[in-house]
């Protein structure tokens, strides 16, 4: 994948003016397009959002690499957008299940356990390299979130979207857990 698509997109991206902070921010502003299609029910929008954003959140490393601009701070504010874009994301859902015209009582709990089980999965992950372990087990990464999330909200489906995150999401961010629990002894 480096090779066909993200290196010439990096490239391109350069030639464009792009640097590392600016792919990660645009990253982070499809993300709040995609929240504010999301919560007024606009999925396909939202969807091509979370898209973009997806696209952007994967070149902005590629970019660091190419130009040796990667370093400690670009890769905190990457992990920080990345959390925030998802939290946005799930927050427009769940906005969008709590209002009274299109309230959905299991829309809104499924995006609160979606968001919940994403951060766990994160959480397991920078706790685990912070005492110097791996932490990359599981099996519902960001990536894998991402193209659920947009693939549900695309077809127009985004309960069924949330279902797999919010089952999935937690049970990924107990198995990455139980991994390095087992590795930490």
């Amino acid at each position: 994948m480096a090779r066909w698509f993200e290196q010439p997109a990096a490239s391109a991206l350069a030639a464009a003016g792009f640097t590392p902070t600016r792919a990660t921010l645009t990253g982070l502003a499809a993300a709040g397009l995609a929240a504010y299609f999301a919560a007024t029910g606009a999925f396909v929008f939202a969807g091509v959002f979370v898209l973009v954003g997806g696209v952007f959140d994967l070149l902005d490393g590629a970019l660091a690499r190419r130009s040796g601009a990667a370093g400690r701070k670009g890769a905190l504010l990457d992990s920080v957008a990345d959390r925030v874009s998802e939290c946005a994301v799930l927050l427009g859902l769940l906005v969008r299940f709590t209002r009274p015209e299109t309230a959905s009582a299991t829309g809104a709990v499924l995006a609160f356990v979606a968001f919940a089980g994403s951060m766990l999965v994160s959480y397991v992950r920078a706790r685990a390299e912070g005492l110097g372990l791996k932490g990359t087990a599981g099996f519902l990464t960001r990536t894998e979130r991402v193209i659920v999330t947009a693939g549900a909200l695309l077809a127009g489906y985004p309960v069924a979207g949330l279902w797999i995150l919010a089952v999935g999401a937690p049970l990924s961010a107990l198995h990455r857990f139980w991994a390095e629990w087992r590795a930490a002894e």
